[in-house]
């Protein structure tokens, strides 16, 4: 995959609501099977789409590509070996020692591409408006529906639920919201109606782990305000949630069920690999090593104890 195919994926990553790493080739010391503007997609499992280099860079790039996801910080790649760079360094710029036969180098950077965030606000009062208008000035994905609208297509477990049907059919709302299991979910509603609202639900079976992620009253608590102030209050307690990592997305709730690719040390170089079925690799006494080049194997298979005792070291 490369050029517009890199792009294609990115779109159809992001209609998914699925975090990803773009890596961007910046500069290259050849001889480098990469070039200048090379892409690629590292996501959370560690799949790799795209083409920024061979056996050496892939492995380094995977592994930075998902810690880049999980602190969503960029972060800039020197690929290569030490002696290649000594002191001229830049500051910030990250150095991933590689031993790489063709003794070329790159430097990559990559970025996180995190999903925006859902808002499923369910009504039409005024304030469902004036909400719906700033959480879009932030960029949110905002949809605004109606009670008979609002259907189990219309949100996931990463969408945030606020239900604010003043009395119209709150009941059903949440349950079918609560069923949904959004990373969040709010009714607008005065203390003591939700709390009627959730017992009544309670009653009909509700699951009550469902109910408990219910926020009843939703939004940080103004005292009495406008609907304007109310829409603020909303918005403000969904950002302050977010900021703070409080929201119950899938990816908190449990692990990933996807398995992380398996990776290696080259013996002879020290290097990373991936210990794929397409791998390099040697058996010796039962054990099987991998390689990151056709030399690093000769080399080892030729001489297997010495370079064994050097890992033991």
């Amino acid at each position: 995959m490369h050029g517009l195919g890199v792009l294609t994926r990115m779109a159809e990553l992001a209609r998914r609501g699925q975090p990803f790493a773009l890596a961007t080739v910046v500069w290259r010391q050849g001889p480098s099977s990469s070039k200048q503007g090379s892409r690629a997609i590292i996501t959370a499992d560690g799949e790799l789409d795209g083409w920024i280099g061979g056996a050496c860079a892939e492995p380094a790039v995977i592994r930075e590509g998902r810690q880049v996801i999980a602190d969503g910080t960029a972060r800039l790649l020197l690929l290569g070996s030490p002696d290649q760079f000594g002191s001229t360094v830049p500051d910030g710029m990250t150095v991933v020692p590689i031993s790489c036969q063709s003794e070329g180098a790159l430097e990559i950077y990559i970025e996180p591409v995190l999903p925006v965030p859902h808002l499923v606000i369910v009504g039409s009062s005024p304030m469902t408006h004036t909400l719906a208008e700033l959480a879009r000035a932030l960029g949110w994905q905002t949809d605004l529906v109606s009670p008979q609208d609002f259907t189990a297509g219309s949100a996931t477990q990463r969408s945030m639920v606020l239900v604010a049907t003043q009395g119209h059919g709150d009941e059903d709302m949440i349950e079918r919201a609560a069923a949904l299991r959004p990373a969040y979910l709010g009714l607008v509603a005065s203390r003591r109606r939700g709390e009627a609202v959730l017992g009544y639900l309670a009653e009909r079976g509700v699951p009550r782990d469902q109910l408990d992620r219910v926020r009843a009253p939703a939004g940080l608590d103004l005292g009495r305000t406008s609907h304007e102030e109310m829409a603020v209050a909303i918005l403000a307690e969904l950002v302050q949630l977010r900021a703070a990592g409080a929201l119950d997305l899938p990816a908190r709730r449990a692990p990933r069920t996807g398995l992380a690719p398996a990776e290696a040390v080259d013996p002879v170089c020290g290097m990373t690999v991936m210990a794929g079925p397409a791998a390099l690799r040697s058996e010796h006494e039962g054990t099987t090593h991998y390689f990151c080049c056709a030399g690093c194997r000769q080399a080892f298979e030729e001489n297997p104890a010495t370079y064994l005792k050097a890992v033991l070291r």
